[in-house]
């Protein structure tokens, strides 16, 4: 009875940490406890119980997590990402074999390279095109 008990605690802890979490990890926990408590209401010996509950959680872990964590995955835009196909002014001459070259895009100053290796005057305006690190890279508006 004790152990029916804690096992039904252990699945309600289980379940609660996995609601507010949703890290895919303490359901599976749940679910082992859960196997386990109904082996406790016939009476196996609580050894079994145990290794029961660690074979199942684990079992369970390995076979349906990474398909889980496949099917929930979200891709969430960082801010940079958002600022691809904006179009911004360039306020020093980009040159890729001098490594030269700045844009002001949104009152923000960046570093910037030619997505075409092409030198670009100062006053021109360029569409973002990518980002690597800290650089922008432009191409002309048009070409």
């Amino acid at each position: 009875m004790i152990t029916t008990i804690l096992w039904a605690v252990c699945f309600a802890v289980f379940v609660i940490i996995e609601i507010c979490t949703f890290e895919l990890v303490s359901i599976w926990l749940a679910a082992g406890a859960l196997i386990s408590m109904f082996m406790s209401i016939f009476d196996a010996p609580f050894w079994s119980q145990f290794l029961v509950f660690a074979v199942a959680s684990a079992v369970l872990l390995a076979a349906t997590r990474p398909l889980a964590r496949k099917l929930l995955k979200e891709v969430k835009p960082t801010n940079t990402e958002l600022d691809i196909g904006k179009t911004c002014v360039v306020t020093e001459e980009i040159n890729n074999k001098l490594s030269q070259g700045r844009v002001n895009l949104s009152g923000v100053f960046w570093a910037a390279r030619s997505y075409d290796n092409k030198i670009i005057p100062e006053g021109s305006v360029v569409i973002v095109r990518a980002i690597d690190g800290a650089k922008l890279i432009v191409d002309k508006d048009g070409d």
